[in-house]
């Protein structure tokens, strides 16, 4: 036995519906792109999730920024709710998209992660803006400025300061 086939593939009915799900929560970077070139964006609004700093440096042209410590009833208040909002942040191995893509579903609103993230759009040579277009790194790593204790969910205590002894 193999280790590709130890476990083995699934039905082709069970697989056709995990991967239609799949597709139901991430949108790709292509397809998106694809939209925005043919200025098909009814439907659906790009949101960078990440802090302030990092959105500054660069982002996909056309996204508002919504850090998502800060995704509540109030800064949502005038989106509107028959939109999908595509979520992204710096990349596959940061989950500010996937925070606020919970914290938006949560309110209510209809949501999709953006796969890859702003590291894989500029890898496919994606149009970026921002203070640091052409540079090496799109963003601030994982955290993507987060203050301090922005991780923590509203009444959750603030996380321990990691250089105190």
């Amino acid at each position: 036995m193999t280790n590709t086939l130890r476990f083995p593939a699934a039905d082709p009915a069970a697989a056709a519906a995990f991967f239609a799900a799949q597709l139901a929560f991430e949108a790709d970077p292509d397809d998106v792109v694809r939209d925005l070139e043919a200025g098909a964006t009814a439907g659906f609004r790009l949101v960078e999730t990440r802090g302030r700093a990092a959105f500054e440096r660069a982002r996909i042209p056309g996204a508002l920024n919504l850090p998502h410590w800060e995704v509540d009833g109030t800064t949502t208040a005038g989106w509107d709710r028959d939109l999908v909002y595509v979520c992204y942040c710096e990349s596959s191995v940061c989950n500010a998209a996937t925070k606020g893509a919970l914290r938006l579903s949560e309110l209510g609103f209809r949501v999709k992660r953006l796969s890859g993230g702003i590291v894989a759009w500029q890898a496919a040579g994606y149009p970026v803006e921002g203070d640091s277009v052409g540079e090496d790194s799109p963003g601030a790593g994982p955290a993507g400025g987060e203050p301090a204790g922005a991780r923590a969910r509203p009444g959750s205590p603030a996380p321990a300061d990691p250089s105190a002894p």
